[in-house]
């Protein structure tokens, strides 16, 4: 540390400058600290920073919530018949009213909420981990195992989804949901392996890549250590998209039949309202919450997906920085005249 002192009262030479620059000696047996690993985990995750993502977050952690809480904030089974209260509107008993058999509608959106979340996350998982190993794998390494690997990514990407889990789940009479996550998992990864792929590329020829190779880095250390933390990001908008294809996937196919109806989740409910004829006779309260609640998902994932590509794009990043600071400054950002802020003080005239 360099510290400019006044050397008036200091004894110096006759030809000494008044000022001198003084060297503070490091402390003895003191080595350079290491960033923490909080540190580095905060890093990692400030894309999650913004309020976008906040927000996103925030709605995405109340479905796992209710999820994970479903027995207990569900005030019936959802399988509870009650015969004197068929196709009731929402009232203080049932609140969010019941169906043609006198169900619980509030009961049955909140137990398939547990479907939902269970298969939108379990297949982003299977398929964020395979795109993470093809992927980065196909990046850093060159000659045929790296074209191969990206044969098989290209094969992947033209696999229709839907109809290749219509076949599979016909082969089961009531398929479970682990098996239909493993298969939206198994089919979604190409995307994101393709997008990590040209990204491990641009980095393997970055000067702390080369250093590691240089000094005898085995290759998972340079892979885990070296380049998964510049590729969260990347890796963190994968799964989100992932998320949100599997969810649409699971509310798809229980909708259309393929799922059978007594598996619980927002698709199955919207099959049975549909199949009662709930929509020609307006009976909104039976298809409008689950419908409300995909879209609510569907919102909290694109939040999330845009606060993500607002910290990894450089332009929207500093377009964002530019407008909170002229909020600061109590500035409209949607202006098309550049404000100028004039002195209140005049100079007088001669």
């Amino acid at each position: 540390m360099n510290m400019i002192v006044n050397d008036t009262t200091a004894k110096r030479p006759a030809n000494a400058p008044a000022t001198a620059t003084v060297r503070s000696a490091a402390p003895v047996g003191r080595a350079p600290r290491k960033p923490a690993f909080g540190s580095k985990l905060g890093a990692a995750f400030a894309m999650f920073r913004n309020k976008k993502s906040i927000t996103g977050l925030s709605i995405l952690g109340f479905f796992v919530l209710v999820a994970i809480f479903a027995d207990v904030l569900a005030p019936y089974s959802p399988t509870k018949v009650d015969n004197t209260a068929r196709f009731q509107p929402p009232s203080a008993e049932h609140w969010l009213g019941t169906t043609h058999i006198g169900e619980d509608v509030l009961s049955q959106v909140i137990h398939g909420t547990r479907g939902v979340i269970v298969v939108g996350f379990l297949a982003a998982i299977i398929a964020t981990v395979i795109a993470i190993v093809v992927g980065v794998l196909s990046g850093y390494l060159r000659g045929w195992r790296s074209e191969g690997l990206s044969a098989l990514t290209n094969v992947f990407l033209v696999i229709p989804g839907i109809p290749l889990i219509i076949i599979v789940a016909s082969m089961f009479e009531d398929p479970p949901l682990i098996l239909v996550a493993g298969v939206l998992g198994l089919i979604g990864w190409a995307w994101g392996a393709r997008v990590l792929r040209a990204q491990t590329m641009s980095l393997r020829s970055r000067d702390f890549v080369q250093a590691a190779r240089a000094n005898g880095e085995p290759l998972r250390r340079i892979i885990t250590v070296e380049m998964l933390p510049n590729l969260m990001a990347l890796i963190a908008a994968s799964f989100v998209g992932t998320v949100t294809a599997a969810i649409i996937g699971l509310t798809t196919l229980s909708y259309i039949g393929i799922i059978p109806v007594t598996t619980y989740n927002w698709g199955t409910i919207l099959n049975w309202a549909s199949a009662q004829g709930a929509f020609r006779q307006g009976q909104w309260w039976w298809f409008l919450p689950p419908g409300l609640c995909i879209a609510a998902i569907g919102v909290a994932l694109s939040l999330i997906n845009f606060g993500i590509d607002e910290y990894v794009n450089p332009r929207l990043r500093s377009a964002g920085e530019r407008a909170r600071a002229m909020k600061k400054k109590g500035m409209n950002v949607n202006d098309t005249v550049t404000v100028v802020r004039t002195s209140t003080q005049t100079q007088e005239t001669p």
